[in-house]
């Protein structure tokens, strides 16, 4: 646990160095269509990632987890002028922390809160989820799920996106498996120094996902990616589930 801890505050220091080289704080000198492009990007990045099975925790369980995500940032070459140093942002490393508690009747409800990032991003979201199908030793899990998050952090953009989504899943011993299908829509629109300058942008995007949740008793491990529109996440999260 001790060198788990110091990992995850290596992290997070190397973060918080490279956010200040790649502030994005200069959109005013995009046009509109570079405006769309960035929007799309920082929407597929910002959007709300469950990294959990679909089987509900119950009235005492919970998620507590530490995770990374890396979203490839598909148009970056496009939106490079909104950035301060100049260069380019190939992925959108988010590091976050991610609860989700069990209610009853087949109820979760999960947030999670980004601090830094490799860029001046700062976010927070929310869920809640149905188990339609609470699962068994021989029959998956089905849930429904709907979330939303919203971008902070950058002051002249003001970017939101809800997520609705299904997803299935299976246990096996310690291992769990699971995947989904959902739709995500993406609204953003200019503020501060830019504010006047673009029209809002409204996105829509299918996203598909697959994950593996570890559990080992005292750690809980997930391995996760998705495909939100035409940029892929990379996800992983360690914690407790109980």
């Amino acid at each position: 646990m001790k060198r788990l801890t110091l990992t995850l505050l290596g992290l997070l220091s190397l973060n918080q160095v490279a956010s200040a080289a790649n502030n994005i704080d200069q959109i005013n000198t995009l046009t509109q269509p570079l405006f769309k492009a960035l929007v799309e990007d920082l929407g597929t990045a910002v959007t709300y990632r469950a990294l959990t099975p679909a089987e509900p925790l119950g009235i005492t369980g919970f998620d507590l987890g530490f995770e990374v995500t890396s979203t490839e940032m598909v148009n970056s070459s496009k939106w490079v002028g909104a950035i301060s140093s100049g260069n380019e942002l190939d992925n959108l490393v988010l590091p976050k922390i991610h609860l989700v508690k069990g209610l009853p009747f087949g109820i979760n409800v999960g947030a999670f809160y980004v601090g830094s990032s490799n860029s001046n991003v700062k976010l927070t979201g929310g869920e809640i989820s149905y188990a339609i199908l609470k699962g068994g030793v021989a029959s998956p899990a089905l849930s429904v799920r709907g979330a939303m998050s919203t971008l902070s952090g950058v002051d002249e953009l003001e970017l939101d996106t809800q997520t609705y989504e299904l997803s299935i899943s299976k246990g096996f011993a310690m291992f769990t498996p699971y995947a989904g299908i959902g739709k995500v829509k993406i609204s953003g629109s200019a503020k501060g120094a830019s504010a006047g300058l673009f029209s809002d942008e409204d996105i829509s995007a299918t996203k598909t996902f697959v994950g593996l949740n570890m559990n080992f008793g005292l750690l809980n491990i997930v391995l996760d990616t998705d495909k939100t529109g035409d940029a892929t996440t990379n996800s992983f999260k360690m914690g407790w589930r109980w």
